[in-house]
């Protein structure tokens, strides 16, 4: 059974978080509908993940295949991966997520593809990541392979191509980081008018993301708390 302390807990932080994220749309020049909160729920409980359900959260994004295959097998929602994706993963996440926002390995591509077109008839959008930075280390394509990923996803027949994606380095910026990001959605929205979103900022930076036209945020701790004292 549910503690109703929790519920309490979840419910008033997400009524903190939507009503900043209403502040940074009229700020903005936004409207809240603008933007999809998708709810982080990696290494919280299946029942969190309830909870949020049952307060009209239906979009949930995992890190870890694992949590991503359990929760998604006991809650009907739309469910998001933005972990690193390893290509010995790819036919499990083709199978539960609906979106990826971590596509940033070109031999990936047609990997996902090729996973999808054995489960049948199902797409996947995903998102391009885009490194911010040029370290070749860190997650995300060089900008200078941005444009063949893009051109790879719509030539493919499963896969749906939504936009790009950043995390800021830690040590940036984040005005910086997302007036550059949103310059790169801008080339990519250009040449491919379908990938008009854009998945950037988390629970530290969201209210800059939206300043920088952010249509996906992603939130875990905000809304659930520390995660060293998730329950």
């Amino acid at each position: 059974m549910t503690n109703q302390k929790r519920i309490d807990d979840v419910s008033h932080s997400l009524v903190q978080v939507e009503e900043r994220i209403n502040r940074a749309c009229s700020l903005a020049g936004r409207v809240r509908d603008d933007i999809t909160l998708v709810a982080v729920t990696k290494t919280y409980p299946v029942s969190d993940v309830q909870i949020l359900l049952g307060l009209g959260i239906d979009n949930f994004g995992e890190n870890r295949d694992s949590e991503g295959v359990e929760k998604s097998s006991l809650i009907k929602a739309h469910w998001h991966y933005q972990g690193e994706v390893q290509s010995k993963k790819i036919g499990s996440i083709s199978r539960w997520a609906d979106t990826v926002h971590s596509l940033d390995d070109l031999s990936h591509i047609e990997k996902f593809d090729r996973a999808l077109g054995t489960i049948g008839d199902k797409s996947l959008q995903v998102f391009i990541q885009v490194s911010l930075d040029g370290n070749p280390t860190r997650s995300g394509l060089q900008p200078g392979e941005l444009m063949q990923a893009c051109e790879a996803v719509t030539a493919s027949q499963h896969l749906q191509l939504m936009g790009v994606m950043a995390v800021p380095p830690v040590e940036s910026d984040p005005e910086k980081s997302f007036a550059q990001v949103a310059a790169i959605a801008e080339g990519v929205t250009s040449r491919f008018p379908e990938a008009k979103y854009l998945s950037a900022g988390m629970s530290g930076d969201f209210e800059v993301a939206i300043a920088y036209g952010a249509t996906h945020i992603r939130i875990g701790s905000q809304i659930l708390g520390s995660r060293s004292a998730a329950p």
